[in-house]
């Protein structure tokens, strides 16, 4: 083996492995299972163009190269992002820690335990913080978070506002301009109508279902929304507040004084800038609408023998499961960023934050008196972190911009002449020395600092928070780096993740996250940059962008890119964005109907629904293709209104539909564009491509294919690549690009921060590393279909009997003949260490597996050991060697505290529950709760931190 080439670190496949794989999948060479695997008529002719791929060292060398064109400025920029300080253990033991960004969503309850407390205590925070009693487990940033929040209004509507069609939500002139321009890209397909104004002279009328307001506001001033409030509750209408987390330290939660959302970003708590994200926004509301929230929520339920143990609550509210039925598209969040930020409010304490926000404030306050002393006037009378500045007469825009410019220091500059100035965490006294010496020398005059910066406060006293927060036992125990690296340990050691074992969760691709593409996220020049910052300060940023945006249109075909969509999701909404926009260009927007097949991601039919399009249902044959004909007749039928069909390819159902090209050519002939969703767009890189099968857009999971960590929920990246017709109508940014043309994120890039992950991995692999790895990934997959035909069998195969990079193993025959599901297996997996497949999607009653082309055959093997058996266990209940109602699978998993108790009330031994092969005596998994009650949890809705402990 080559050791200097990534692709042979990267593919656990090695040469010697091929030929036993081969031979069991039966095939003579890797190139004869491609051929029978996808169509022939959509191959591409040429291999992808791409610069020859770089061993790790040169990657390592290029990527700080490229960091170092980026020119880290001290930033007082604002507008939603701040410096901040990531405690040392936190960013060492969670964000650079594999156990925490491997992990899949914590849907398996019972080997999530550890990530799931971490982001109830993130809930705690936002609970505490806000004054509302309910909050999520984040969403994808605050501007998206602003479009859930009037999306939630408008689907409350009462009964009488529906019938007078109230579609009017106000938004306040001093909110962000990036959630100003999400708010219309997501409101408006939906049929909402968007005023804009001021909040003190806005008239309430009957139309008017729901208003946003923010706190600050975009200016920096506090305002006093409560009669605002009060006018708005007695005209029906719903307020959602914009809040900056770090000032509700200080400042009275909206929460108290009549707002039914709050939500923001949570950057503030640790999180780098990132040119922009990732980072967790915040959502929390009232108690009544815990069916309506968007994302997950976390609570408190028990397991099977009354221990408290934590789940995601409520889950039927998703929008996978609800499909066209959602009241979101909302999937993939920010569960690390999110889980970062709890452990920051742990870390601190009520204490800390006290110290940290009223630092801010006096440090704000101060900086305004002695700017005041050299002439220049502060507009915000009350204030908590940022100033407006009236600059004096003898005083020019272009000086003043110069001389901070020399100092490395960026403020904001309004259109207007003013200047801004926001403080955050890291500004020392040192760092007002500089502001002063800016502001004084553009004046003219000269400058020294020689008080102490005094801790006293600026606004008005009836402004100042009187309410406790975070008095938990967990925000006080762990103020110590030795006493929270031993709680995010502890917490970790509860987690299944990649650290531990292969996660063949099919749809999902829980592939290695290889550490030389992380290592990079850690640098300087990549987390402290503002992302409106001169564009001659982000010179790696750009090449960075401009380069990756450049592969991944070869990858797939296309002529354009936007990296702005910060999920999967986000990207499906995105992409039917952009095809409504080019249909409105032509004359054509009244076309709103959307083909969908059955096999489809859940999130297609919600994203459709959310874009304001109407969704039609095409039909799967016995064998998972989508039914042509049915498809065919659907098309015509609604070929007047026909706006798009989308289609995943190769299917959720695992595998390569044949007739693709066709339902290409119908869509088109009947007026349509075709959308492919690239969930699955692993087993395509380097053989095929959207644009070669005829589509027109495509969205990306940079967490999928391109290796960026699932990071138990996020952060996630959904590019979408178009072709040439749509190119004009990609997301533009009201701040950066000067147009709020179908923004979708807060950020002009969206999440830029974890992009260097899918550069490197494009760049180590390159052509031949990336279609290897395609080509592995198929192989892998029909590898273990052909180990389990014969015992679960496989629900559905191509034309050829081939699947793709994922395949469905039947379980609903099992349930019939024995009483044991699907949910059993995946229960009795946890005992292995293994988490479960994919549970009952797209199938009811089955288990859908990809393994992936980063696990070695060794890894493979043993998964097929541990469902073989679990087959073998199966087969005893049914021939009844083991108790129908108490065998290891209806009572798995098995935690530590039962194993290892006195008593053992179970038919069948300890050894078969814990040990039930030899090698887990050496590397044995211990969960820490029994199976998890989700009927008790759904009916006791607990989000908070109530002192429970497990």
């Amino acid at each position: 083996m080559d050791t200097t080439k990534f692709v042979n670190r990267h593919v656990g496949i090695t040469a010697e492995d091929l030929p036993d794989m081969l031979k069991a999948v039966g095939v003579n060479t890797l190139d004869e299972l491609i051929d029978q695997t996808i169509p022939a008529n959509i191959r591409l002719k040429q291999p992808l163009n791409l610069p020859e791929p770089m061993t790790e060292r040169e990657f390592a060398e290029h990527i700080n190269e490229l960091a170092s064109k980026n020119e880290v400025f001290t930033s007082y920029i604002g507008m939603g992002w701040y410096d901040t300080i990531c405690p040392a253990p936190i960013q060492r033991n969670v964000f650079e820690n594999p156990v925490w960004y491997t992990s899949y969503t914590p849907y398996q309850a019972e080997v999530s335990q550890g990530r799931l407390e971490a982001l109830l205590n993130f809930q705690t925070v936002i609970c505490d913080l806000t004054g509302l009693p309910l909050a999520n487990c984040s969403l994808l940033d605050e501007a998206t978070a602003a479009a859930e929040a009037a999306t939630m209004f408008f689907g409350a509507r009462s009964r009488a506002q529906i019938k007078a069609g109230a579609n009017v939500i106000f938004v306040d002139e001093k909110v962000f301009a990036s959630t100003q321009a999400v708010i219309h890209t997501r409101a408006i397909p939906q049929g909402m109508k968007i005023v804009t104004g001021d909040y003190k002279t806005f008239a309430f009328t009957p139309e008017v279902f729901g208003a946003i307001v923010q706190y600050p506001n975009a200016d920096g001033s506090i305002e006093d929304y409560q009669e605002f409030i009060n006018r708005a509750h007695a005209n029906g209408t719903k307020v959602a507040v914009a809040a900056d987390l770090m000032s509700l330290v200080l400042l009275t939660p909206p929460g108290e004084w009549g707002a039914d959302v709050v939500f923001g970003s949570s950057q503030r708590f640790g999180i780098p800038m990132f040119y922009g994200g990732p980072s967790a926004a915040y959502f929390a509301t009232k108690d009544e609408y815990k069916r309506a929230i968007p994302g997950r929520i976390i609570g408190i339920s028990k397991d099977a023998y009354g221990h408290p143990a934590y789940r995601l609550a409520l889950q039927t509210r998703e929008q996978h499961i609800k499909r066209e039925k959602a009241t979101s598209n909302i999937c993939t969040a920010q569960a690390l960023l999110a889980t970062m930020a709890g452990f920051y409010a742990v870390y601190h304490g009520a204490e800390g934050l006290k110290n940290i926000a009223g630092r801010i404030h006096a440090t704000a306050g101060f900086v305004a008196k002695e700017l005041e002393k050299l002439g220049y006037k502060q507009l915000n009378k009350d204030f908590f972190d940022t100033l407006k500045i009236e600059l004096p007469a003898n005083v020019s825009i272009e000086a003043l911009r110069e001389i901070a410019l020399e100092c490395k220091v960026n403020l904001r500059y309004f259109d207007s002449g003013l200047v801004g100035i926001s403080i955050d965490e890291t500004t020392q006294p040192t760092d007002v020395g500089v502001l002063m010496y800016i502001f004084s020398g553009a004046a003219g005059k000269d400058y020294m600092l020689q008080e102490a910066i005094p801790c006293q406060t600026y606004f008005d006293p009836k402004f100042a928070r009187t309410s406790a927060f975070l008095q938990e036992d967990v925000f006080k125990k762990y103020h110590t780096e030795t006493e929270l690296m031993r709680y995010i340990t502890r917490l970790g050691r509860k987690d299944i993740s990649l650290a531990q074992s292969m996660i063949s969760l099919g749809s999902c691709t829980m592939k290695l996250n290889p550490a030389s593409t992380m290592l990079p996220l850690s640098l300087a020049q990549f987390q402290n940059i503002h992302p409106y910052a001169p564009e001659d300060q982000v010179e790696g940023y750009k090449e960075l962008i401009e380069n990756l945006s450049s592969y991944l249109c070869e990858i797939t075909g296309f002529k354009g890119c936007t990296l702005q969509p910060n999920s999967g999701a986000a990207g499906e909404y995105t992409g039917l964005r952009v095809i409504r926009a080019y249909l409105e260009s032509i004359g054509q927007g009244h076309r709103n109907i959307v083909l969908l097949p059955a096999s489809a991601h859940g999130t297609n039919p919600a994203s459709a629904i959310q874009c304001g399009f109407t969704t039609v249902t095409v039909k799967c044959d016995e064998n998972g293709n989508i039914d042509l004909e049915d498809f065919r007749a659907k098309a015509e039928a609604n070929k007047d209104n026909l706006a798009a069909s989308m289609i995943t390819y190769p299917s959720t159902h695992g595998i390569f539909e044949a007739d693709i090209k066709e339902m290409c050519e119908i869509v088109h002939a009947c007026g349509g564009q075709l959308y492919m969703d690239g969930a699955n767009m692993n087993a395509q890189v380097g053989l095929t491509n959207p644009g070669t099968i005829g589509a027109d857009v495509c969205h990306l999971n940079l967490h999928k294919t391109f290796s960026s960590p699932h990071g138990g929920g996020g952060p996630g990246v959904g590019p979408i690549c178009v072709a040439e017709h749509l190119v004009p109508f990609l997301p533009q940014h009201p701040v950066l690009f000067g147009s709020d043309l179908n923004t979708v994120a807060a950020a002009p890039y969206g999440s830029a921060g974890i992009l260097p992950i899918t550069y490197g991995y494009i760049r180590m692999l390159g052509t031949e590393g990336l279609t290897m790895a395609t080509k592995i990934a198929i192989l892998n997959a029909n590898y273990l279909a052909a180990k389990f035909k014969d015992t679960y069998g496989v629900v559905y195969t191509g034309t050829t009997g081939r699947v793709g990079h994922e395949l469905i193993l039947e379980c609903r025959t099992v349930k019939e003949r024995t009483g044991i599901d699907e949910s059993d297996i995946a229960k009795r997996l946890m005992d292995f260490g293994y988490h479960a497949p994919t549970l009952s999607f797209p199938v009811h009653g089955t288990l859908m597996v990809e393994p992936t082309e980063s696990e070695s055959k060794a890894e493979l093997d043993r998964f097929v050991e541990v469902m073989e058996c679990i087959w073998n266990e199966i087969k005893e209940v049914e021939n009844g060697e083991a108790d129908k109602v108490d065998n290891v699978l209806k009572n798995a998993p098995h935690p530590e505290y039962e194993v290892t108790a006195n008593e053992w009330d179970h038919s069948y031994p300890r050894s078969k529950a814990a040990f039930p092969l030899e090698w887990l005596h050496d590397s044995k998994f211990w969960i820490n709760v029994a199976r998890v009650d989700n009927a008790y949890g759904d009916r006791n809705l607990v989000p908070t931190i109530c002192n429970c402990q497990i």
